[in-house]
């Protein structure tokens, strides 16, 4: 086996109790903000806190304390950012190398619980949920798509200052541990603004091909490592394309929002009748395409190029039927106050999906926003049905993948909602 365990220094309260004395930065919190971070959440707001003490710089670890001065975790600093403080330990008081070491370990030793460490690609690095705040790393095992060579590569994303800063001894621990071929990184995503950072690609280390492809629920699928969408690949939906997967069999299938074809191709493998892909990216659409050559199923997928919205509209007037359809939509909602706004986009795509399906439809319904919660979504998807005159039964009630962990206290883990229904 290729990876490599390492073991966290021994020292760690040492050090907590000497950088305690040597009056390490701080942030206080006001009277009664410290509840929520005692339950396990990682992030404290500007206008949580009471007192910045030490002067500490940009970037720099903090002791972060309760408003009677109890020390409650070390956290990065930023005052640019509206998420002054994000909590990366709640004992060592140092995100060095031999830290970032020791959570990867921590994070490769959940996902060996659940994957094939040396075949499977996998979300290596879940950010707070994996305590590396703004931290996100995909591994992906697979062949080059112009030779064939096996290979393992890291795909990831800094988001954060205090990660950002410590790059050189983030990628020294992730070498170390995961033992990849090259490190992509894809620091490219709107957040980064909101910490004060600039976007950020590139080779981080050794040699990433251009394409590669990796296995994925029996099937074959291309992921563009330098200019593919986030890390390359969405690999919080592995376990939710295999299911429902499972009830497309002799059915036309519509894979609204397709991507890439994770869902339809998976659909058209198992057994679908037809399938049609809807997209509004024409590089997604030629790699659905050919996804379907790899997978010797190109004669039951087609592609459509347009505005989902539109398309959903254009199938409606047609007199169009599925016996499923799969909307799988970007996070129409980034911020509370852009909730109402997704309320009506999800809602809207759900009625249009459900009055395309018959009596014993299938309709795979998806929200990846953290901001729109699983009672929220239930209850536009209950409204959706409700409008449109439909009823339906719940087969199946899903949420991301094992290597996108869930922790307690830190509700932003569970994000991606999962609805797999039947109209009655």
């Amino acid at each position: 086996m290729r990876f490599c365990f390492y073991r966290a220094c021994a020292d760690g309260k040492q050090k907590a109790i000497l950088d305690t004395m040597s009056q390490m930065p701080s942030v206080q919190l006001k009277p009664k903000e410290d509840t929520r971070i005692r339950g396990g959440h990682p992030w404290i707001y500007d206008n949580e806190i009471a007192a910045i003490n030490g002067n500490p710089s940009s970037g720099s670890e903090v002791v972060v304390r309760d408003s009677r001065g109890k020390q409650l975790g070390y956290a990065f600093f930023n005052p640019a950012s509206k998420i002054q403080a994000r909590i990366f330990s709640r004992t060592s008081s140092r995100a060095d190398t031999a830290f970032f070491i020791q959570a990867f370990q921590e994070s490769l030793a959940w996902r060996a619980r659940f994957f094939n460490l040396e075949k499977e690609s996998f979300r290596a690095v879940f950010g707070e949920a994996d305590s590396v705040p703004g931290l996100i790393v995909d591994l992906f095992n697979g062949e080059t798509a112009s030779g064939g060579r096996k290979g393992r590569w890291l795909s990831a994303q800094f988001l954060s200052l205090g990660v950002d800063q410590r790059k050189s001894n983030i990628i020294e621990a992730l070498q170390k541990v995961f033992e990849p071929d090259g490190i992509m990184e894809r620091s490219d995503a709107p957040v980064r603004k909101l910490e004060g950072l600039e976007d950020s690609t590139g080779i981080l280390s050794g040699c990433v091909p251009d394409s590669i492809v990796i296995e994925e629920n029996g099937l074959a699928f291309s992921v563009d490592l330098l200019d593919g969408q986030k890390t390359g690949w969405f690999l919080d939906q592995r376990a939710n394309r295999a299911a429902a997967a499972r009830y497309a069999k002799g059915r036309q299938v519509a894979d609204i929002f397709c991507n890439q074809g994770g869902f339809g191709i998976l659909c058209a493998a198992k057994g679908a009748a037809s399938v049609v892909c809807v997209d509004s990216s024409n590089e997604a659409l030629k790699a659905v395409q050919e996804n379907a050559d790899r997978n010797a199923c190109a004669d039951r997928v087609t592609t459509l190029l347009a505005n989902a919205f539109d398309q959903l509209r254009t199938f409606e007037k047609e007199g169009r039927k599925f016996g499923m359809v799969i909307l799988d939509p970007p996070a129409f909602a980034k911020s509370r106050s852009s909730i109402p706004q997704a309320y009506r986009g999800y809602k809207e795509i759900n009625v249009r999906a459900l009055r395309l399906l018959n009596k014993g439809g299938i309709l795979v319904t998806c929200s990846c926003s953290h901001w729109f919660d699983d009672a929220l979504f239930d209850k536009m998807l209950l409204e959706a049905a409700f409008d449109c005159g439909k009823r339906f039964r719940t087969i199946e009630e899903r949420s991301q993948d094992l290597d996108h962990p869930i922790v307690s206290g830190y509700q932003e883990s569970r994000y991606l909602k999962v609805r797999i229904v039947e109209v009655l």
